[in-house]
């Protein structure tokens, strides 16, 4: 394997794209994120990575080259998700458009430092807006800058994560510095039909079963059962001390509530009375035990444990999105949940990044 392949993570919230490339191998250059609690806990989680907590739209490239201490010929991969806000009909194009100005700061980022590849992380709409036009401007704005761009909507339980999320990923190969591979080749699905069975909510969380929602423990604490899973055993293998795991303490009216609904369930298993108590279409949602999860977001109150009449804790959560158990969130618990809900889940990033090193190293 080639040593120090370094990434630099551009709108890299709390690091669940960065922890995947760092399991694949990879060295984490640089992160940058606008959002102060996010960074904390990025840092908190990457010593020895640097990291910039700034508004990406008053950097250039040579910033970041700077405070990473490389040269724009040691960045290997650029990642990121930029929001892109700026999706209109008036004729502009996004580049051109004022409120994609932190998807014009990607583009110029890699426009800049010329990675061999780079990943860019988006929402499934994107793809779907104004019949697919978003989509090939983005594809086009990359190809300008001499990138040959592949996508592909990924979902994330195929890939051995224990949650139904749907992502978008363009990826970009530099073919100056790349010579052996025109066009990415993503990662193969590991799970579901003819493959390895899904993971399940259950799976990946039962042995964190044990905690009341009458007494929040506190933010470090010990875990109380055994490993069941597999799963679960790759989540605890480098953690010492239970993080994270608080459960949230509701009124009696909401947990009776709660109560009523089934594994699984939603709020058409309540009486119809209670439909309207909560006017959003999630609301009353269990989580199946059988199934991978719902797409874990960031933070509302409106889903809940299969068994347990709370909302997820905060470990819980991050199992969910396959954060490993030592990867400790900073903050307040609603910060917390708000990092995790927006991070790309580390096992999927995982194997992407796989497949990024098998090109360059081809390459």
């Amino acid at each position: 394997m080639i040593k120090n392949i370094n990434v630099i993570d551009l709108f890299c919230g709390c690091g669940g794209f960065s922890k995947g490339f760092e399991q694949a191998g990879f060295s984490i250059a640089l992160g940058i994120d606008l959002w102060d609690d996010a960074i904390v806990t990025y840092r908190h989680n990457f010593p020895n990575t640097k990291t910039i907590n700034n508004d990406i739209d008053v950097l250039g490239g040579q910033d970041l080259l700077n405070i990473a201490e490389i040269t724009a010929n040691e960045v290997d991969v650029i990642i990121g998700g930029p929001p892109c806000q700026g999706f209109s009909l008036s004729g502009k194009r996004m580049l051109d458009d004022p409120r994609n100005k932190l998807y014009k700061s990607f583009v110029e980022m890699v426009e800049f430092i010329k990675p061999k590849l780079f990943v860019m992380e988006n929402v499934p709409g994107l793809i779907r807006l104004f019949n697919g036009r978003v989509k090939d401007e983005v594809i086009e704005d990359f190809t300008r800058i001499g990138y040959n761009v592949s996508m592909e909507q990924l979902s994330a339980d195929e890939y051995g994560v224990p949650q139904q999320r749907k992502r978008v990923f363009f990826v970009g190969i530099n073919t100056k510095k790349i010579h052996n591979t025109a066009w990415f080749p993503f990662p193969e699905a590991t799970h579901g039909r003819g493959k390895l069975p899904f993971v399940t909510s259950e799976d990946a969380i039962s042995d964190l079963d044990f905690i009341s929602d009458e007494i929040a423990l506190s933010e470090k604490t010990h875990y109380e059962l055994d490993a069941k899973t597999d799963y679960q055993e790759y989540m605890r293998k480098n953690s010492s001390a239970l993080l994270n795991h608080v459960a949230t303490l509701h009124k009696e009216r909401t947990k009776q509530i709660i109560s009523m609904v089934p594994d699984g369930g939603n709020y058409k298993d309540l009486p119809h009375e209670l439909w309207q108590t909560r006017k959003v279409n999630i609301a009353w949602t269990r989580m199946n035990s059988q199934k991978p999860c719902f797409t874990i977001d960031t933070g509302h109150n409106h889903h809940f444990h299969y068994r347990a009449n709370r909302v997820p804790t905060v470990r819980e959560s991050a199992r969910i999105q396959s954060f490993p158990d030592d990867f400790e969130f900073i903050g307040i618990k609603t910060s917390q949940l708000k990092q995790v809900g927006n991070a790309v889940p580390p096992l999927l990033a995982e194997e992407i990044a796989k497949s990024v090193l098998e090109v360059i190293e081809r390459g």
